[in-house]
């Protein structure tokens, strides 16, 4: 004697929705409720949201050639200069975060070339020699002409004991203070060049 076809539908059903509640479940939650994971796995302060930065042509400092599209293209590591006159307008935190900046940078190994090193460097700035000697390949441009006034004032608190991370769309995303381990920020780093299929 066979099964009933409604009893033999049972069972079937059932492990539909076995499957399909869970799916259902997530899917309300991401989409149809306001709560959000409190937890967070970046190491960095978040700019929320993320500020297009303007397109300016900046001289490179001790050049004459203006270089255009600064953050197009690559994942670019930007420090703030800070200081006076007297240290050229690179004072001891100014270095530091070049310090931290570099290091970082070397530590991608194989990612290298999709990260720059970017400095906007005050007047005054800076020891083109110390820049030369110790940060080979950093891109230092002067900060000073009316167009970089425009992109400074999109950095929040533009200090030199910040370094600030910048998308390859030219999007200011995040910022890390250089007191802090720099762990974090080469972390964070190789998390956004494994998702990124940009830059």
């Amino acid at each position: 004697m066979s099964t009933p076809p409604t009893q033999r539908r049972g069972p079937v059903l059932l492990l539909v929705l076995l499957f399909m509640a869970p799916l259902a479940f997530a899917f309300w939650l991401y989409y149809g409720s306001s709560w959000r994971p409190t937890g967070r796995t970046n190491h960095g302060a978040l700019i929320d949201p993320a500020r297009p930065l303007p397109e300016v042509a900046l001289a490179a400092v001790g050049g004459h050639e203006p270089v255009a599209k600064v953050f197009e293209g690559k994942w670019s590591l930007v420090v703030i200069g800070q200081g006076s006159a007297a240290d050229q307008g690179c004072d001891a935190g100014c270095r530091g975060s070049l310090v931290y900046a570099r290091q970082t940078w070397l530590s991608l190994g194989r990612e290298l070339a999709r990260v720059q090193r970017v400095l906007l460097a005050p007047a005054g700035c800076c020891d083109a020699e110390y820049l030369r000697r110790e940060h080979d390949g950093l891109l230092a441009l002067d900060a000073t002409t009316p167009g970089a006034a425009a992109l400074l004032a999109q950095f929040p608190s533009p200090t030199a004991d910040g370094i600030y991370v910048v998308d390859p769309r030219g999007n200011l995303m995040m910022r890390y203070d250089v007191h802090l381990d720099p762990k974090g920020l080469r972390l964070d780093l190789k998390k956004l060049l494994d998702l990124s299929h940009i830059g």
